[in-house]
C-alpha cells in the first residue's frame, strides 16, 4: 500500500493528528451516504426532524438532496427555472443543507437538467434538440435541452452558482448531465455549427456505422462531455473553493456509458469521485456485478479514491414501485456486493414519506457495520493476478447497435466462470495494460473484437515478457473502427489465422438483409468434440466404431472424463493452425432437435478448431474461438463455465493467490492493507441467484481457505469481521489456512 493510501485511511481511523486529517478533502471522507429523492409535493410535509434521526440511525457522513435543473426546491432567480408545484416559495433545498452541516453532514446538491417545461423551449427554442426535421424532440412533456447550446455553457453554470451561493453545499452531482444519448441525432443549429467547425463536414444524416461523418459525431460527442464535466468542475471550484467539486453521476455498465456518450476512463482521471448511479442488479449479471462495478471505476481512478453508489431501498426490479420496499434481502445483498468490490454504500429513497415503512429498516444494519468496520473498506489494494481486458470503444465500434450480445455478454460470461471457481479477477482497461499489465499472470480478451495495432502491440508486448493470454471469439479481427481484417491481430500469438472472407459488421438499419460469414451459421444445435476420445474405456452400450484411447486429456479437459462431447450452440469460423499448437476441442456442425427421431448427428466430427493452445517460452496462450463465454452468460450451463474456469487456471499456472473449498456460490475478493490481508467472501447462494428479488438468504459453510501471503505479512491471526472472533490459522509455506464455519450472507477475514 502505498504512502497516500495509508495517510488517507489511518487519518480518519484517528491514528493520525487531527491537523493531519483535516487535510484530507471531504470527498475522501465520505464513506456511507443517504438520498431521500424529494418529490414536488414533499414540500407540504417534508419532516426534516425524523429524516435527521434517520440520518443518524443510518450513520452517514453524507447526504443528497434535490436542488434544482428540472424542478427546483428553492426560490431561484431564474424565472424559467421550474418550481416544485408544491413549494409555495419554501427554500427546501436550502433548509434540509442547513440540517445536514448542523449535523456535520456533508452535502451534495443534486441537479436533473437535460430536459425542461414548455415555457422555458418558448421562451430559448435555440437551446435544445431537434430531429432532421426541425421539430425538437421531447420526454413526455418535457422538451430536451441540447449539449452544445448555451444552456449548457452559460445557463447552468449561473444556477450552479447560484445554490452555491445561497446554501454552501459541499459539491454537486447531476443525473442526466450527459444530455441526449446516442439513440438520436441533434441537427439544431449549434450542433450543425460546432461539428462542422471541428470536422469539417455536415452531421450524419443517419445512425451509420460505416459512415466516416457517424464516426466522427460519435467522437465528437464523447469529447463534449468532456468539456462539459470540466466547465461544470470549473465553475464550482470558482464559486466554493477548491473542495466544491461537481461530480455526474454514472453507470456501472459499460454499454450504457457508451450509450450516452460517457468515457468512464477519461471520466476517472477527472473525478475527485465517482457518484454511481446503478441501483440493482438484472437477472443476467446478479449481484457479483457490481462488485465487478466497483472494481472497474477503482481500477480507473485509483483505490484511494471513493465510489459512493446509488443503492435503491425501493422496488425497482423487476417493474419500478417507487414507494414500496424492495424484499430487504434483495437490497442487503446488492450493498453487501457493491461494498466487496470497493463500493461505499448509498441508501436511496424515494419521496420523503412512505406509507410502506418497511423500506426503512434495510440500510441501518449494514450502515451500521460499515461504520464499525470502514477502515478495513477503504486504503486497501485488491489482489489478482487475473485480469479481465474490457474496452468501451469495443463497445462502441465493434459491439455498435449490439453490444450487450457482442461484448457485454462475453465480459459477464468470464465474470460469472471466475466467481464461481473462486478466481479473483480485476477489470483491465485495454489502453492501460502497457501501464499496469505487470500486475497480472494472465489477461483475458472476452471477443474484445475492436483492437487497434498499438493495443495489439501492448497485449504482444505483455506476453513477449512472460504474460499469459486468453482470448475468446473474434478478438482482434476487427480494428479500432470495427472495420474488418484479413486475419487476427494476434494471429501470431494465437498460433490460428482466419480462413476466407471475414463478415462486415452489421449496423442497425441493414441487419436484418445482412447475413454472417461464417461457414456454420446461425446459432444452433451444435456441440464441441473432446480430443482424445475416452468413451470406449467408458461404461456404457457400444457401437463398435468407438476409437481406442490415445494419450492423455489436456488439463483444461478435467472434469470431464466421461464424455466425448459438450454442448455449444454457437457458430465457428474454419482456422488454419500453426505447427506445434494443440487443439483439444473441435466443432461437431448444428444437426436438427426436433422431431426427437432427427436429432442425430450428421457430421459427427471435423477439423474445425474450437479451441487453440500454445506455450510461448514462459507465457501460456489459449484461444478460444468458439465463444463459450457468451453462451455461458446466457444459459448457465456448468460444462461451460467449468470449460473456462479451467483454460483460467492452466494459463494463470500456480499465480491464483487463494484456494477456497465449499459448498456454495461464492464472491471472494482479497486485498492487502499495509501487513494484512482482508478477503471479502460474500455468499451468493439462493433460490434468486439468477432473478430478482431475493426472499431468503442460504447458509453455507464450512469453507476451507488458503490465502498465499507476501512478502511482509506474517498471517499468523484471523479475525472474522462479521460473526465476531478469531479462527485458528495454519501458516506454512508462504501460505495461511483456515476455516470458516458459516456464512450467511458474507464474510470478511482480516489476516494479520
Amino acid at each position: 500500500m502505498n504512502r497516500r493510501m495509508f495517510v488517507f485511511s489511518t487519518a480518519l481511523a484517528g491514528g493520525l493528528p487531527a491537523q493531519t486529517a483535516i487535510k484530507v478533502p471531504w470527498y475522501r471522507r465520505a464513506y456511507r451516504w443517504g438520498q431521500t429523492n424529494i418529490t414536488e409535493n414533499d414540500p407540504l410535509h417534508y419532516d426534516i426532524d425524523w429524516w435527521r434521526k434517520y440520518w443518524k440511525r443510518t450513520e452517514v457522513q453524507a447526504v443528497i438532496i434535490n436542488a434544482g435543473g428540472i424542478v427546483a426546491y428553492y426560490p431561484s432567480k431564474y424565472p424559467l427555472q421550474y418550481r416544485a408545484q408544491f413549494l409555495q416559495g419554501r427554500d427546501l433545498f436550502g433548509e434540509l443543507t442547513a440540517a445536514a452541516h448542523k449535523d456535520g453532514i456533508f452535502v451534495m446538491a443534486r441537479m436533473d437538467s437535460n430536459r425542461t417545461s414548455e415555457d422555458f423551449f418558448k421562451a430559448h427554442p435555440d437551446w435544445f434538440t431537434r430531429d432532421r426535421n426541425g421539430n425538437p424532440y421531447r420526454a413526455a412533456d418535457k422538451y430536451i435541452t441540447c449539449i452544445n447550446s448555451p444552456y449548457y455553457d452559460e445557463y447552468l453554470p449561473g444556477v450552479l452558482r447560484e445554490i452555491i451561493e445561497r446554501s454552501h453545499p459541499e459539491g454537486l452531482t447531476d443525473n442526466s448531465w450527459a444530455g441526449m444519448g446516442r439513440e438520436n441525432i441533434c441537427y439544431c443549429t449549434n450542433c450543425e455549427s460546432r461539428f462542422r467547425a471541428k470536422t469539417g463536414t455536415a452531421l450524419p444524416r443517419e445512425a451509420n456505422w460505416d459512415d466516416a461523418a457517424y464516426r466522427q459525431w460519435i467522437l465528437w460527442s464523447y469529447a463534449r462531455r468532456i468539456e462539459v464535466w470540466e466547465l461544470n468542475n470549473r465553475t464550482t471550484q470558482a464559486a466554493g473553493g477548491a473542495d466544491c467539486i461537481w461530480s455526474g453521476m454514472n453507470s456501472g455498465s459499460v454499454s450504457s456509458q457508451a450509450r450516452s456518450f460517457r468515457d468512464l476512463r477519461e471520466i476517472s482521471k477527472r473525478a475527485h469521485i465517482m457518484m454511481l448511479d446503478h441501483q440493482r442488479r438484472d437477472d443476467d449479471t446478479g449481484f457479483q456485478q457490481n462488485g465487478d462495478t466497483g472494481k472497474r471505476v477503482h481500477e480507473l481512478m485509483g483505490w484511494d479514491k471513493l465510489a459512493p453508489e446509488s443503492m435503491a431501498l425501493y422496488q425497482s426490479g423487476p417493474g419500478y414501485y417507487r414507494l414500496a420496499s424492495k424484499t430487504p434481502a434483495e437490497a442487503r445483498m446488492w450493498m453487501i456486493a457493491g461494498m466487496a468490490g470497493g463500493i461505499q454504500p448509498w441508501w436511496h429513497h424515494i419521496a420523503a414519506y412512505h406509507e410502506d415503512r418497511r423500506m426503512y429498516r434495510t440500510a441501518e444494519p449494514v450502515m451500521k457495520w460499515a461504520k464499525a468496520n470502514e477502515n478495513y473498506l477503504a486504503g486497501r489494494e485488491p489482489v489478482a493476478s487475473v485480469g479481465i481486458v474490457w474496452s468501451q470503444r469495443s463497445t462502441d465500434f465493434f459491439g455498435r447497435d449490439d453490444a450487450a450480445q457482442q461484448v457485454d455478454a462475453p465480459y459477464t460470461g468470464f465474470m460469472h466462470a471466475l466467481v464461481r471457481a473462486r478466481i479473483p479477477y480485476l477489470p483491465v482497461h485495454v489502453d492501460d495494460i502497457e501501464r499496469e499489465g505487470q500486475r497480472f499472470s494472465l489477461l483475458i480478451l472476452p471477443n474484445v473484437g475492436g483492437l487497434s495495432d498499438a493495443q495489439c502491440s501492448a497485449i504482444r508486448r505483455f506476453v513477449q515478457g512472460g504474460g499469459s493470454l486468453l482470448a475468446t471469439g473474434v478478438s482482434s479481427l476487427y480494428n479500432e473502427w470495427g472495420d474488418a481484417r484479413s486475419d487476427y491481430a494476434l494471429a501470431d500469438l494465437f498460433g490460428a489465422h482466419r480462413i476466407g472472407a471475414v463478415p462486415k459488421l452489421a449496423w442497425a438499419a441493414d441487419r436484418q438483409r445482412r447475413g454472417g460469414g461464417d461457414r456454420f451459421a446461425p446459432d444452433g444445435h451444435t456441440y464441441l468434440r473432446l480430443s482424445p476420445e475416452v468413451r470406449a474405456a467408458v461404461d456404457g452400450p457400444r457401437a463398435g466404431d468407438e476409437p481406442a484411447p490415445r494419450g492423455q486429456r489436456h488439463d483444461v479437459l478435467h472434469g470431464f472424463e466421461e464424455t466425448d462431447i459438450l454442448p455449444y450452440g454457437g457458430t465457428l469460423a474454419e482456422l488454419r493452425t500453426e505447427q506445434g499448437v494443440l487443439v483439444p476441442l473441435t466443432f461437431i456442425p448444428p444437426f436438427p432437435t426436433y422431431p426427437p427421431e432427427t436429432s442425430w448427428m450428421r457430421v459427427p466430427k471435423t477439423n474445425i478448431p474450437a479451441l487453440v493452445l500454445s506455450q510461448k517460452g514462459r507465457s501460456r496462450v489459449a484461444f478460444l474461438p468458439a465463444d463459450i463465454d457468451r453462451r455461458y452468460s446466457r444459459e448457465h450451463l456448468s460444462d461451460h463455465g467449468q470449460l473456462l474456469a479451467n483454460i483460467t487456471r492452466w494459463a494463470a499456472g500456480d499465480s491464483v493467490p487463494i484456494s477456497v473449498e465449499g459448498a456454495g456460490f461464492l464472491d471472494c475478493h482479497l486485498y492487502r492493507q499495509g501487513q494484512r490481508m482482508i478477503l471479502h467472501v460474500v455468499n451468493l447462494t439462493s433460490a434468486a441467484t439468477w432473478r430478482a428479488p431475493l426472499e431468503e438468504l442460504i447458509r453455507v459453510g464450512p469453507v476451507k481457505v488458503k490465502v498465499k501471503l507476501p512478502s511482509g505479512v506474517r498471517g499468523g491471526n484471523a479475525r472474522l469481521l462479521v460473526r465476531g472472533g478469531t479462527v485458528p490459522v495454519s501458516a506454512k509455506d508462504g501460505s495461511a489456512a483456515f476455516e470458516i464455519a458459516t456464512i450467511l450472507d458474507h464474510e470478511v477475514v482480516v489476516l494479520d
